[in-house]
């Protein structure tokens, strides 16, 4: 069956059709309350806005069904969740988790239930699972591209600062080999737990230590208000920028006007991006959510995952998920992203990574981008100590940020 694959990442609504349609299970588990609940708001709008394209689609012979849990930002509540939906509900697919922390509790269960994870955030690597899909950019696709922009612009004396987990740990850590490779060296790495706003001592330490730019890895809230407070103190004194791999414009929403200005940051998407993919999937959205409404690498993320996944059950004519593992590693989609292509060896997906300044507006604007998708390297084999340098889909080895 072959209904998605000549649509952009819409879906074809012509053809024939079925005489019945079945319904495919498939559990959606993002926080939408707790720490982090604007981004699982916004993941659960993305991936529900695949599923209502999905069943507008009267060509193909399945309908997916959420089975839409929210395990409130609570860790110890994304394997119960998930555990249920696979034995309870029939789901062979689970749709989401943000945080590493909540991967890695629910990893074990779609392991042990034959299921599989599908995940679109980005990551801090070293990790790769056959019951896992990887949609969201892994160091040498967010990291590496960052710091090849900003240290030989700024300077070689970052301040760090990450959420007090997986994520903040990895990431501070590869960004402290990274500058130390190239001669450089961290002012100081500092953690706050997750979702905590109490920031104020970090803002005193940047004031004192005067570094020549800060890596902020803060997650949700924290990262709100640490950059609310950062604006603070720039108004009174020069400083140099905020760099971030995580921050989208979503967090800047909450920001007073000229404190929403001013920062770097890489994604695999931006509302800005200007090509005929994203220009197509942003007419769609505003259809449904209005033309008003930005869109985030959250949204896209979760989105994408459904579409693949709904994609891949056409051609597979079934949800098994060792068919379904085949068929998404062995073509490309396309996404509003452009077209993605899985590794079969890591089941990550070769991404095209930008890298933006926000402006007043709460928008990120496009400042460069990778000549091409980069191939996933979540283990730094290629990459680790050479942070300028990154691999496309051929493995020609290629300059990421220039």
């Amino acid at each position: 069956m072959d209904g998605f694959r000549d649509a952009a990442p819409g879906v074809r609504t012509t053809g024939a059709v079925p005489m019945t349609r079945h319904t495919v299970p498939v559990s959606i588990l993002y926080s939408t309350t707790g720490a982090y609940a604007s981004l699982g708001r916004e993941a659960l709008a993305g991936a529900m806005a695949a599923i209502s394209e999905v069943n507008a689609d009267s060509s193909l012979a399945f309908r997916i069904e959420p089975r839409i849990d929210d395990p409130a930002g609570r860790a110890e509540r994304y394997a119960l969740l998930s555990e249920a939906a696979i034995r309870d509900h029939g789901c062979r697919h689970v749709i989401g988790t943000i945080t590493s922390w909540s991967r890695k509790d629910v990893l074990p269960i779609v392991e042990r239930r034959g299921a599989l994870l599908w995940y679109g955030f980005p990551y801090e690597g070293y990790e790769a699972s056959e019951s896992a899909i990887y949609l969201g950019a892994c160091p040498n696709q967010h990291l590496l591209p960052l710091f090849d922009h900003m240290l030989p612009r700024y300077g070689q004396r970052p301040f760090i600062v990450g959420s007090n987990y997986i994520w903040g740990w990895e990431i501070n850590r590869l960004a402290r080999e990274v500058t130390e490779a190239a001669g450089g060296q961290v002012v100081a790495e500092r953690f706050v737990p997750l979702g905590s706003t109490e920031i104020e001592h970090l803002i005193a330490e940047i004031h004192q230590k005067q570094p020549d730019f800060v890596l902020c890895n803060l997650v949700g809230e924290s990262a709100t208000a640490f950059i609310a407070a950062y604006h603070a103190l720039r108004e009174t004194v020069s400083v140099p920028p905020v760099a971030t791999c995580n921050v989208t414009e979503l967090e800047l929403e909450n920001l007073d006007v000229p404190a929403r200005a001013g920062h770097i940051s890489t994604s695999i998407y931006f509302d800005d991006l200007d090509t005929p993919e994203n220009r197509d999937f942003k007419a769609r959205m505003a259809l449904r959510h209005g033309r008003e409404r930005r869109l985030t690498t959250s949204f896209v993320g979760a989105y994408m995952s459904v579409s693949i996944l709904a994609r891949a059950i056409a051609d597979a004519a079934t949800d098994a998920p060792d068919a379904i593992r085949g068929t998404v590693t062995s073509r490309l989609f396309d996404t509003p992203i452009g077209q993605v292509g899985i590794d079969p060896r890591t089941q990550h997906a070769s991404l095209r990574p930008h890298l933006a300044f926000s402006d007043r507006n709460g928008e990120f604007r496009i400042i460069s981008s990778a000549p091409a998708a980069i191939e996933a390297d979540p283990f730094l084999v290629h990459a680790l100590g050479k942070p300028a340098v990154g691999r496309d889909n051929t493995g020609t080895v290629l300059k990421v940020i220039k």
